[in-house]
């Protein structure tokens, strides 16, 4: 089972993530990330930080991606492990959707074509959802362009509209609740699931 967190920058994701790597213990969960799970990520966050090219950094993102997929997800789900991701191709739909704006005429449209041929779509996506001026104050240095109010408000607004569509997959997490409660909800929730063969 492919299960993935998502979130704009601030909403607690990471934080939810590290917390289910002992809350689910017993079930071996494999616990990992994109940007940052292979060497492409170091790759991708040098783009982040240079900040000029959006393209560039859009299409280090998707080979991130894909190296991910090959080194750690498809192998993990091959041996019937769960898989958690913090972040994973509904970011790169919220976030490069956004900052790609001008570049291209449709890029969601584009970046989702991108992904078809070759991605695994998750099982289960929990997505932290805050108002932006929390998840601001709760940003204590804004080191990158994906930081931005006004890009996490476009970013969340990409988000909700993805789990409308896809109501079956997407769970909705209030991130204003305590750490403890949010973590106690996800894992009963991914306990759930796996005990139904999703």
């Amino acid at each position: 089972m492919l299960v993935t967190v998502e979130g704009i920058d601030g909403s607690g994701k990471s934080t939810l993530v590290k917390g289910l790597a002992g809350a689910l213990a017993d079930l071996d969960p494999v616990i990992t990330r994109e940007p940052g799970a292979t060497w492409v990520g170091e790759a991708v966050r040098r783009a982040i930080a240079e900040n000029r090219d959006p393209i560039t950094e859009c299409l280090l993102f998707v080979a991130d991606h894909a190296a991910h997929l090959t080194h750690v997800v498809r192998p993990a789900l091959e041996e019937g492990k769960i898989v958690i991701s913090d972040r994973y191709s509904d970011s790169r739909y919220a976030y490069q959707a956004v900052t790609l704006q001008g570049t291209m005429p449709d890029p969601e449209g584009w970046l989702r074509a991108v992904h078809v041929p070759f991605t695994v779509v998750p099982d289960l996506t929990f997505l932290c959802v805050l108002p932006v001026e929390a998840a601001v104050t709760r940003l204590k240095e804004h080191k990158e362009h994906f930081e931005e109010a006004a890009v996490l408000d476009a970013v969340q607004t990409n988000y909700l509209r993805f789990a409308e569509a896809e109501p079956d997959r997407f769970v909705l997490v209030d991130a204003m609740l305590e750490k403890e409660a949010v973590l106690d909800f996800v894992a009963t929730e991914i306990r759930r699931q796996a005990g139904s063969g999703r």
